[in-house]
C-alpha cells in the first residue's frame, strides 16, 4: 500500500513546476525523433553556405508542389509559393482559409553561420607554401578554427558573366584545407596570450599547397601551381577572386554523438536547425487557417545587414503583396500577425556551469526553448515579448503536446545575444524567440539533442496548424 502524500507534498506538486526530460516523460518519441533527424543531417551536409541552403530549399519546395510567387495572380487556400531573394534568402507561403487582414503567421530562421571568408585578394606565397588570407564572418572563437579540416565553397562570377560554383573538400577523395598552429614545444610565448588571441585574425591563414610550378623564371611558383590547378578545374584566374564569394567551412559531415546516438554533431546548426524544422512545418501546412510566411534569411550573424538580411524590406514587401492581392491595408495585416523568431539558445553546459543561471537556462532533451528576451546588459537590443504573447505561444504548444522550456542566453552581465526578433517588431508584429538548445554554439562542431530538434519541429507545426 502506497504511503499517503503529506499536505506539503501535495501543495508542492500543485504549485511548483519543473520542465521534464522528454526521454523519461515520453520515451516512445526517442525513435520518432531519430527518424526525423536523418533528414536534418542530410540537409546540413548539402547546405553549408546560405547559397547552398537556398538552392536546396527551392529544390525541395518545388518537389513539394511550390510555385514561384506571382503577385498578379490569385491563389486559393492550400496553394504554395516561394520567393527567392538574390539566391541567399528565401520566403515560402501557404495560403490560408482566413483573409490576410486577420494576420499571417510568420516563422523566421537564418541560414548563415559563422565561417571564414576569403579576402578579395586572398592568395599569396610565403616560404614556399601557398596560403589563402581570410576574414572571419560572425562571432567565432578564433582558436577553435586552427587544425580543423576545411572545405572551400562559393561562387565566382567571371568577366564574361559566367557564374562558377566552387566546392572542394566535401566529396570522397577530395583534398581539404587547414590552418596550422604551433606545437606545444614551441608555444611558450603563444601560451601567454589571452585565449581570445590564441590565434589572431591575421593568423587564420589557410594552407593551399606546397608544390611549385617548375620554372626558374617564376617568382612565386607555389602560388602559380595553386592558380594553375584552380584554372584547370574551374577556369578562373587570380583576377576572378575580386568577383567572388568564397567561404571556408568545416569539412566534417553531420554525425550522431554519444553511445546512445541521442545527439547530433555538425557545423552550422546555428541556425540551420531552426531553418530545417521551420521548412518541414511549412511543407506540412495543407490548408492552414492563417496564411503562412516562412522566411529563411541571411546575414543574421553580422547584424542582419544587407538586402538579404532582415534589415531589408523584402519580408515587408512580400506581406504587402499578400495584402494587395486581397485589397487590404498592409498595416492591418501587420498588426494582426504573429511571428516566431526561430533561433537557437545556449544549452546549459555542466562543465562551464558558472556562466549560466541554472533556473533560467535551457537543457538538452527538455524540448524547444521559448526565449522571452535576448539582448545583453539590461536587455539591450531585445524584443522582450509581452505576457500576452508568451501566453498565446505557450497555449499553442501545450494544446498540441509540444515539450517546451524557457531559457536565457547565460547569466546576467555574462551572456547575451541578438536575433531577428527586433527587426520583425518594427513592423508592428508580436514576436517571440523559439528554437533549439545548442552546446558549443558558434564552434566548428556544434551539438544538439534529437528530441529537442523534433519538438521544435512540432512547435512550428502547431503554430501553423
Amino acid at each position: 500500500m502506497s504511503e499517503e502524500k503529506s499536505e506539503g507534498k501535495r501543495l508542492e506538486e500543485r504549485l511548483t513546476w519543473k520542465f521534464p526530460h522528454i526521454g523519461k516523460a515520453a520515451p516512445e518519441q526517442i525513435e520518432e525523433a531519430a527518424v526525423f533527424c536523418e533528414g536534418y543531417k542530410a540537409f546540413l551536409d548539402r547546405g553549408k553556405t546560405e547559397r547552398e541552403c537556398v538552392a536546396q530549399i527551392v529544390e525541395m519546395a518545388r518537389a513539394a508542389g511550390y510555385q514561384e510567387f506571382d503577385p498578379s495572380k490569385k491563389y486559393r487556400p492550400g496553394e504554395k509559393v516561394y520567393v527567392r531573394n538574390r539566391g541567399k534568402s528565401v520566403l515560402l507561403t501557404t495560403f490560408g482559409t482566413k483573409p490576410v487582414r486577420e494576420g499571417v503567421r510568420i516563422n523566421g530562421a537564418h541560414i548563415d553561420s559563422p565561417r571564414l571568408d576569403l579576402k578579395p585578394n586572398p592568395l599569396y606565397e610565403k616560404n614556399e607554401i601557398a596560403y589563402f588570407k581570410t576574414h572571419y564572418y560572425g562571432g567565432i572563437r578564433k582558436y577553435q578554427w586552427g587544425t580543423v579540416p576545411l572545405a572551400m565553397h562559393g561562387v565566382v562570377v567571371k568577366k564574361n558573366g559566367e557564374k562558377i560554383t566552387i566546392c572542394v573538400g566535401e566529396e570522397a577523395g577530395d583534398p581539404v584545407f587547414c590552418i596550422s598552429d604551433l606545437l606545444p614545444h614551441l608555444a611558450a610565448k603563444q601560451n601567454e596570450r589571452r585565449l581570445s588571441e590564441g590565434l589572431k585574425g591575421e593568423e587564420l591563414n589557410i594552407i593551399v599547397g606546397s608544390l611549385p610550378f617548375v620554372d626558374d623564371k617564376v617568382k612565386e611558383p607555389v602560388k602559380l601551381m595553386a592558380l594553375k590547378l584552380l584554372n584547370e578545374k574551374y577556369g578562373i584566374t587570380e583576377a576572378d577572386f575580386f568577383r567572388a564569394e568564397i567561404e571556408m567551412v568545416p569539412a566534417q559531415k553531420a554525425v550522431d554523438v554519444g553511445l546512445d546516438r541521442s545527439m547530433i554533431g555538425a557545423y552550422g546548426q546555428d541556425d540551420r536547425v531552426c531553418a530545417y524544422t521551420a521548412l518541414m512545418a511549412e511543407f506540412d501546412a495543407k490548408e492552414p487557417a492563417y496564411t503562412t510566411v516562412t522566411v529563411l534569411t541571411d546575414k543574421e550573424e553580422i547584424g542582419s545587414e544587407g538586402n538579404t538580411g532582415m534589415v531589408s524590406d523584402y519580408l515587408k514587401n512580400h506581406i504587402e503583396y499578400l495584402a494587395q492581392m486581397e485589397y487590404t491595408d498592409p498595416k492591418e495585416v501587420f498588426h494582426h500577425s504573429m511571428c516566431l523568431s526561430a533561433d537557437v539558445n545556449a544549452a546549459f553546459d555542466p562543465t562551464f556551469s558558472d556562466v549560466f543561471e541554472a533556473n533560467n537556462s535551457s537543457y538538452l532533451n527538455k524540448g524547444c526553448v521559448l526565449t522571452k528576451y535576448t539582448g545583453a546588459r539590461g536587455k539591450s537590443g531585445s524584443n522582450d515579448a509581452s505576457a500576452e504573447t508568451m501566453a498565446a505561444f505557450i497555449a499553442i504548444m501545450e494544446e498540441n503536446g509540444v515539450y517546451w522550456q524557457s531559457g536565457e542566453l547565460g547569466a546576467v552581465d555574462l551572456g547575451g545575444g541578438g536575433t531577428i526578433a527586433k527587426f520583425i517588431t518594427r513592423l508592428d508584429i508580436d514576436v517571440v524567440d523559439l528554437g533549439v538548445p545548442v552546446l558549443s554554439m558558434h564552434a566548428p562542431f556544434e551539438i544538439t539533442a534529437k528530441l529537442d530538434v523534433y519538438h521544435t519541429y512540432k512547435a512550428f507545426q502547431a503554430f501553423y496548424r
